[in-house]
């Protein structure tokens, strides 16, 4: 059994036991149990339902495994040739590592 869920405006698929990187959840602390609500479709070994938006009474449950994880450094560079223009910018994202617990449809 798994569900598409929508968590921080991005769409993750969540079964039991996944663990997935999110974007930063705020005031989440380590062990803290996440419920997500807004689940957009649900797979119950081969009988799919499909929300408008989401799929009514279904949830994920999750539990934050380390509130504060920082992703690859990414490096912009800007520059116009013949101009003495150069720009360089760094720009790590913050993520939220969780364990999916239990997907309730």
């Amino acid at each position: 059994m798994y569900a598409i869920v929508e968590i921080n405006g991005q769409q993750f698929k969540a079964e039991k036991g996944a663990k997935l990187f999110v974007n930063r959840i705020k005031d989440a602390e380590e062990g803290q149990a996440v419920e997500f609500d807004k689940v957009l479709l649900v797979d119950n070994e081969g009988a799919v339902t499909v929300g408008a938006p989401t799929v009514e009474g279904a949830k994920v449950e999750a539990e934050v495994l380390n509130p504060l994880v920082k992703g690859e450094k990414v490096i912009v560079f800007k520059k116009k040739r013949r101009k003495g223009y150069r720009v360089k910018n760094g720009h790590r994202q913050q993520y939220t590592q969780i364990e999916v617990k239990s997907v309730i449809a």
